[in-house]
């Protein structure tokens, strides 16, 4: 199997299993506006009347995106389970779902006025295929928006999590790690750059933003525990590791239970020139 292969049957089988998992787990947070990272995407390409959503998932974004008058919206995503889920959501029920890889669209020439993608580019390999596809698809000056996950902003119970996420892969068996997924140059500016100015696209703009995801410890737990390095690791670690995150996050609580915890993503824009 190819890397690119390996990536994308990791990714059919988990989310096969876990459909819903992105919407769950980063629906609920909101930026210091009070949006979602969905709505601030939807913001990036506001005006552009035909949108792709690439890696679109349960469809999220095409829900939001249904909400601006002469916005035709098209989903794709590797996952008929997560597709099945898009198509049932009632606002965006005019929007095109389509199964398929970022890496060979079943789109015509200039099809799109933007492409925007939540979450999901920095999990793709052949990144410069993808970045080639996306300016096949989209018309001159067409929009491209993306969401890349940031980590944690520091100091909350997102980082504590990961601390305690890396010792548990540490003291796991290789069999039970995810392979590598993506292309790590799409979580930089210097790298996404590097992939996509070749493609035709202007150089990025870049705009971080923290999302409040806090709660209770086992709301905070409900959010976090949906990342992908959870998959295969036996129920023993990750009983452990829930014990031990629930008791150190508890530490963390306001006087009211509240468990602090933030999360940033950084929304990034270019133009195909």
């Amino acid at each position: 199997m190819t890397t690119t292969t390996t990536q994308e049957a990791f990714l059919r089988d988990f989310h096969s299993r876990h459909p819903a998992v992105t919407a769950r787990t980063l629906g609920a947070g909101r930026a210091p506006d009070g949006r979602s990272s969905y709505e601030v995407l939807a913001g990036l390409v506001a005006g552009c009347g035909r949108v792709l959503d690439l890696g679109c998932g349960d469809g999220p974004l095409l829900e939001v995106l249904a909400r601006t008058r002469g916005t035709r919206t098209t989903g794709l995503d590797l996952s008929p389970e997560a597709l099945a889920l898009a198509r049932r959501r009632p606002a965006p029920a005019g929007a095109r779902v389509v199964e398929g890889r970022a890496q060979q669209l079943p789109f015509s020439r200039g099809s799109f006025d933007a492409v925007a993608s939540h979450m999901a580019l920095m999990l793709m390999g052949d990144v410069e295929q993808v970045a080639a596809e996306a300016a096949r698809v989209l018309v001159p000056g067409g929009v491209l928006a993306c969401a890349v996950g940031g980590g944690a902003a520091g100091g909350e119970a997102y980082e504590l999590f990961v601390a305690l996420l890396r010792a548990t892969l540490g003291d796991a068996p290789p069999d039970q790690r995810i392979p590598a997924l993506g292309d790590r140059r799409t979580r930089t500016r210097e790298g996404f750059d590097a992939v996509f100015v070749p493609a035709g696209f202007a150089p990025s703009g870049w705009r971080t933003v923290p999302f409040d995801l806090g709660g209770s410890a086992e709301q905070v737990w409900s959010t976090v525990s949906g990342v992908y390095d959870l998959a295969p690791l036996d129920e023993a670690a990750v009983a452990g590791l829930r014990t031990a995150f629930l008791t150190e996050a508890a530490a963390l609580a306001g006087p009211d239970g509240r468990v602090p915890c933030a999360f940033t993503m950084h929304f990034v824009t270019s133009c195909l020139a």
